[in-house]
């Protein structure tokens, strides 16, 4: 089953400093026929402008994942890391049973991220940072599988079982994801437009997967996510 969902039909936020998309309910957008997909609750597409950002604040309980796509991130949080990150790579934090952090853009240019959560496997878990680098030419016309369970086999992994994997895909290239028995998928269309298994796929949609292969073809250059997990 495929489940097509144009971005101009999901959440909207402008605060002029932050401009975000929201995939689920979050903030001000609620619906509550669109809480979360699976162990995914939350993708928000932000573009933050320089010299701005999220001040210090807490998570809990809550596996983060964020994928920086334009400029500069700098986080710093209570665990005493700090980083600054660029375009295709990854930070991730537990937030377990407590942690602050702050999130910036201390760049001259606007920071496009998505900001993922996901639900983790267990409360209370110790808080953990982390964070990688990823050569962008990794995920050029193959899939990039950048985190996965504990058990996993990709270089970040989170509490719990599910798999994000990236790709870039050259025009007119195609290229194929199957989706096993008892698993579904949510794909999203970073950048560029292609179709997947005929249907059209624009910049910022994304898609539901589940139980079905897909087979994706390029329009024109098309960065994607697929975030694979247990069907729920």
């Amino acid at each position: 089953m495929l489940n097509k969902i144009d971005s101009r039909n999901m959440g909207k936020s402008d605060l002029g400093w932050l401009k975000s998309t929201f995939h689920f309910s979050f903030a001000e957008y609620f619906n509550p026929d669109n809480i979360d997909f699976g162990v995914l609750r939350v993708i928000n597409d932000d573009l933050i402008q320089p010299n701005t950002g999220f001040d210090t604040h807490p998570h809990k309980d809550m596996e983060i994942v964020t994928y920086i796509i334009d400029g500069e991130l700098t986080h710093k949080d209570s665990m005493n890391n700090e980083r600054t990150l660029s375009r295709g790579n990854v930070q991730y934090m537990s937030a377990g049973t407590g942690v602050y952090h702050s999130e910036h853009n201390l760049g001259s240019t606007p920071l496009r991220l998505l900001q993922i959560w996901v639900y983790p496997n267990e409360k209370n878990l110790t808080p953990n940072y982390g964070d990688y680098i990823f050569p962008w030419e990794d995920r050029e016309n193959k899939w990039l599988h950048i985190i996965s369970s504990k058990d996993g086999n990709a270089p970040v992994k989170i509490n719990q079982d599910i798999n994000f994997y990236v790709l870039e895909l050259d025009s007119g290239k195609s290229i194929d994801f199957s989706i096993d028995k008892g698993r579904q998928a949510y794909l999203v269309q970073i950048e560029g437009n292609s179709t997947i298994n005929n249907i059209d796929m624009n910049s910022k949609d994304a898609m539901e997967i589940i139980e079905e292969d897909i087979h994706i073809k390029s329009i024109e250059t098309s960065h994607l996510l697929l975030i694979e997990m247990k069907k729920s």
